[in-house]
């Protein structure tokens, strides 16, 4: 990670992350091209685009998964490259990916600490700590809002948009500032994804910054601050929810001037 010597100072409405003007290349092809988007404490930016539009370019960016190629990106302020996903996680910055890295045969306490479990007992006797990690799967998930009968119960029994609400609160109680979901409401049917929309909004009543990828205008706008809509590698608009109407986005998010192009043509024939 490089940072820069005169860091802008923190204050209240400095974005969690910002990116500015991002450009990606892989060699000759263009992943994104001078892209921005500000994440701040307690609003959710949602970043809207059909399939190739490099909405999974740009959370591989700010996972660290992958490092910009241009413009700026900086995390509270300060200029940042993200080497790895373990160091996107320790500056605060948790990516739950459409697919869920979870193990389905597994119970969803185990699932919920899976890779940072929790031991006691010392040399020979040590051991994972079963127990505090039930109790507090159980009350980090009621915390949340989310009532399970039983945490022992595989996690694959759960339906899509229950493993959804799990990895999210999941990643509030590691700590996460930054939550990035990746499409969560893709291949859930309207109530599962009204479930998932309502866990998203109490992540930002948390004072988490959240980054909603999303190829669906309505779900953006019924939880959306920010909108950024993607196109081709290219920012095709940027808009505060106060800049924008619903049918607007639905419209710029279905092709806008495009269209309109695309209705004449066929009026025509």
């Amino acid at each position: 990670m490089t940072e820069a010597t005169d860091a802008t100072p923190v204050t209240e409405r400095t974005p969690l992350v910002e990116l500015d003007g991002v450009s990606k290349y892989y060699g000759n092809i263009r992943a994104l091209e001078g892209v921005s988007l500000e994440v701040h404490a307690g609003e959710i930016s949602c970043v809207l685009g059909d399939n190739g539009a490099g909405k999974s370019t740009l959370i591989k960016i700010i996972a660290g998964l992958h490092q910009h190629d241009a413009g700026g990106f900086r995390v509270e302020g300060e200029d940042a490259k993200l080497g790895s996903p373990r160091e996107a996680l320790d500056r605060g910055i948790a990516t739950v990916y459409q697919d869920l890295a979870v193990v389905p045969l597994m119970p969803v306490w185990r699932n919920f600490f899976l890779g940072s479990e929790p031991t006691k007992g010392v040399g020979p006797f040590k051991r994972m700590d079963v127990d505090f990690m039930r109790e507090t799967t159980r009350a980090e998930l009621l915390r949340m809002g989310i009532d399970l009968r039983d945490v022992d119960q595989p996690i694959g029994t759960l339906s899509g948009g229950e493993r959804q609400c799990v990895a999210i609160a999941r990643a509030v109680y590691f700590g996460a500032k930054v939550l990035v979901l990746d499409e969560p409401t893709a291949a859930l049917g309207v109530k599962q994804s009204g479930v998932v929309l309502k866990y998203v909004a109490a992540a930002r009543d948390a004072g988490l910054g959240v980054v909603l990828i999303t190829h669906n205008p309505h779900h953006a706008y019924l939880v959306g601050n920010r909108f950024v809509l993607l196109k081709r590698g290219t920012m095709s608009g940027s808009y505060t929810r106060d800049e924008i109407s619903l049918d607007d986005l639905t419209r710029e998010m279905a092709g806008g001037s495009e269209l309109d192009d695309l209705r004449h043509e066929l009026e025509r024939r």
